[in-house]
């Protein structure tokens, strides 16, 4: 059995659950933390997530996935793949991204969850990726400092 690989992150941010949540979903904000990528989906079970952006004048999608679970304000689960890494495109390959949200006295927590690589494709490199590069801390700086201004 392939050893568990996991990645997570936890955050406290000074504003609401349902500000938090509109950071994560919304477009708006997520291109201001999220390597100028604009996430679009409608955020139900089995949905596309597309991650856009611009590149050289024209529009590609470097990142996409699923939804996979959804609790708006508590809850949110995808599935993600970068089509450019040259691996199949195949439920295997996919990892997943999990957001969670509680509130207390003012504050929400997030945390955030990436796991899968251990039956994925390049599993190990793309763990050793994130973990190399702290995970999702350096975004959820970047959200914290946008909510908090």
């Amino acid at each position: 059995m392939a050893k568990e690989m996991k990645v997570e992150n936890i955050i406290r941010i000074n504003a609401s659950a349902s500000k938090v949540w509109e950071a994560l979903t919304d477009p708006f904000w997520t291109k201001q933390y999220m390597f100028n990528c604009a996430v679009e989906s409608d955020w139900k079970v089995g949905s596309p997530v597309l991650w856009k952006m611009q590149h050289e004048g024209q529009e590609i999608t470097p990142v996409k996935g699923k939804v996979e679970a959804i609790m708006p304000g508590l809850l949110l689960k995808y599935s993600v793949i970068d089509p450019g890494m040259g691996i199949p495109d195949i439920p295997e390959n996919y990892l997943h991204v999990t957001y969670e949200l509680s509130e207390a006295d003012g504050l929400t927590e997030l945390k955030v969850t990436q796991d899968g690589y251990e039956h994925a494709a390049k599993g190990e490199e793309r763990y050793q990726e994130a973990v190399n590069a702290g995970g999702w801390s350096s975004i959820l700086a970047v959200i914290r400092e946008l909510l908090e201004k």
